[in-house]
């Protein structure tokens, strides 16, 4: 299960993000998924909240969006969509020289948080503190 490597990669990045703009609490983290990227999205998410428990991203929501494989054929130009397992041939000229066009992403797309409490403004000191 190599969805928990990534689900902690994800959370650290987000974290680190995170505390370096002053925020406190992290509501969502949206996720773009390749369908070759060799990711179960319902064992993402599970391991998402594994992986936020005792940090800034705990009760964070994780969307994930599923990025559909095309391929692109070089001699005929021809494009498809791959499907899973993926046919890398092309359906138009049968050659099997593929070029991936998509499918592979696995990337942070958005991070929504909340920005820590903001600092009072300076003030002059009243006079009983002087």
């Amino acid at each position: 299960m190599h969805e928990m490597s990534i689900a902690a990669a994800v959370v650290g990045q987000v974290e680190a993000a995170a505390e370096a703009a002053g925020a406190f609490a992290v509501s969502s983290v949206r996720l773009q998924v390749g369908e070759l990227a060799g990711v179960v999205p319902d064992a993402l998410r599970f391991c998402f909240e594994l992986a936020c428990t005792g940090t800034v991203l705990e009760g964070a929501a994780l969307a994930t969006e599923l990025v559909p494989a095309r391929a692109r054929c070089a001699p005929c130009a021809a494009d498809w969509a791959v499907g899973m397992p993926p046919d890398l041939c092309c359906p138009t000229c049968g050659t099997a020289t593929a070029e991936l066009l998509s499918g592979r992403e696995l990337q942070i797309l958005s991070v929504r948080w909340e920005d820590g409490p903001t600092r009072a403004a300076d003030r002059e000191p009243i006079h009983e503190e002087r």
